[in-house]
């Protein structure tokens, strides 16, 4: 099964290469500029970006602001879920004011953001933080009311402190619910990272396609397209690894 899995992955991947390839083939017949963006150009274009460290500074930049807006994240929604989960109370009154902040694109925060806390990292770990909490703090949440109230009960029974009972029993239990809160939290902001980041910031993915563009550098605009995808497929592949790990 895993062998034909890989096996099918590949195919779709070729078929997706010669749908691009194709559709430039064609847009290039009355748009020249679209032979730039042609899979050759492009990873020639990357091998190059690569090789050369060109690009290394602008990825590190963004794992940096990731890791940092997904870590904020983790600190403010792990708990607030834990409480939401624990009091029906706190979830009857956060339910309405969340649902309605979550359903606002973190996007379209950027303008006022900006406003507030000018340009560069501030408003990009705000926006980030904005976009990867509200997963985390609803994944939580149902993984506390997954957890079997026996178990509880048989802890507080073996008088378990408050300490050994998130140790031994609520951590443990809701640790699959977290990483697929983290799951999807990366996914929103690793999307969302690139248009942060032309918020007058000098580095990271979504400046070097902003200065590509200017340079009209098209092959190495496409190859950072490219790169995005790979590096996002791989963060995301990462944690449904360590979910596999903790599901055994």
């Amino acid at each position: 099964m895993k062998k034909q899995r890989y096996i099918f992955g590949a195919a779709g991947l070729l078929c997706l290469l010669l749908a691009w390839q194709i559709g430039t083939f064609f847009l290039g017949q009355s748009l020249p500029i679209a032979k730039s963006l042609a899979p050759v150009e492009t990873f020639e274009s990357l091998w190059y970006l690569i090789s050369s460290h060109e690009i290394d500074h602008h990825v590190l930049a963004s794992l940096k602001r990731v890791a940092i807006g997904l870590g904020a994240a983790l600190v403010i929604g792990v708990p607030l879920g834990l409480l939401l989960g624990f009091s029906q109370k706190v979830e009857m009154f956060c339910t309405p004011p969340f649902q309605l902040l979550r359903m606002v694109s973190p996007l379209s925060w950027m303008p006022i953001v900006v406003m507030l806390l000018g340009i560069g990292d501030l408003p990009i770990y705000f926006l980030l933080v904005f976009a990867a909490v509200w997963s985390l703090i609803i994944s939580t949440s149902a993984g506390v009311k997954s957890i079997d109230s026996q178990w509880i009960l048989l802890g507080r029974s073996m008088a378990a402190s408050r300490g050994e009972l998130f140790r031994k029993i609520i951590f443990p239990a809701i640790g699959s619910h977290i990483l697929t809160g983290l799951r999807v939290s990366m996914g929103i902001v690793w999307v969302v990272l690139v248009p942060c980041e032309m918020l007058g910031v000098n580095e990271g993915l979504g400046y070097f396609i902003l200065d590509t563009r200017d340079r009209l550098a098209y092959s190495e605009l496409m190859a950072a397209v490219v790169l995005i995808g790979a590096i996002g497929w791989s963060l995301d592949s990462l944690i449904r690894c360590a979910l596999g790990k903790l599901g055994r």
